[in-house]
């Protein structure tokens, strides 16, 4: 069986360029990952006070991450930081506190920008979350995607073959990393659990 990945769009724009990037990784996908985009655009903001009756929104969007094996997210950068939708997303999934959706998910992140840096300071944002979060981020290959206007031509085709191969590679590493993450939880739970099963026979 693939692995379910929930990938997360960073803008809400309709003809967003990390959309188009988005979908363009469904469709390159490798065998033994099954990616879906989880929207993000109809979560209302996250507010403590109203957490006793959640939204049905956000426990639509808990449920979603939660049934996921790893995350993916595929942002522009806002301000030299991710966009406000995302930051909320990542809020809600975190919440209630000690119960956060995000925790020990592996994840990964591209940042497409139309600038030269490619999103560097979304991308290292979003690290810079995920350690408090205990996302397992893969760390390389790192994935800035720059002048990201110029990826798709007019009709929306791929202008460039370089990054449909980049982009390939990188869900090949991609799901190495998510196998390799996923098969070291599942060997750490049997430990726990023979661990559980002698203690209980000690007893």
């Amino acid at each position: 069986m693939p692995h379910k990945i929930a990938v997360l769009v960073g803008s809400l724009r309709a003809g967003s360029l990390n959309r188009k990037i988005a979908e363009l990784l469904v469709r390159l996908r490798p065998n033994d990952l099954s990616l879906e985009i989880v929207g993000i655009a109809d979560l209302p903001f996250y507010n403590e006070d109203i957490e006793e009756n959640a939204p049905r929104e956000w426990q639509e969007f808990r449920d979603r991450i939660k049934a996921a094996d790893a995350v993916l997210f595929v942002t522009p950068e806002y301000n030299r930081s991710v966009p406000g939708a995302l930051k909320n997303a990542i809020d809600v999934g975190s919440r209630p506190y000690g119960a956060s959706v995000w925790n020990g998910k592996p994840g990964g992140v591209i940042t497409a920008s139309p600038g030269a840096i490619g999103g560097f300071g979304a991308n290292h944002h979003l690290r810079q979350m995920f350690v408090f979060l205990n996302v397992l981020v893969l760390q390389q290959p790192e994935a800035y995607l720059s002048h990201a206007s110029e990826i798709f031509d007019e009709s929306g085709a791929l202008a460039n073959e370089r990054t449909r191969e980049f982009l390939a590679n990188f869900l090949d590493a991609y799901a190495q990393w998510v196998t390799a993450c996923l098969s070291h939880a599942d060997v750490g739970q049997k430990r726990s659990n023979s661990h559980a099963s002698r203690s209980l026979v000690s007893a």
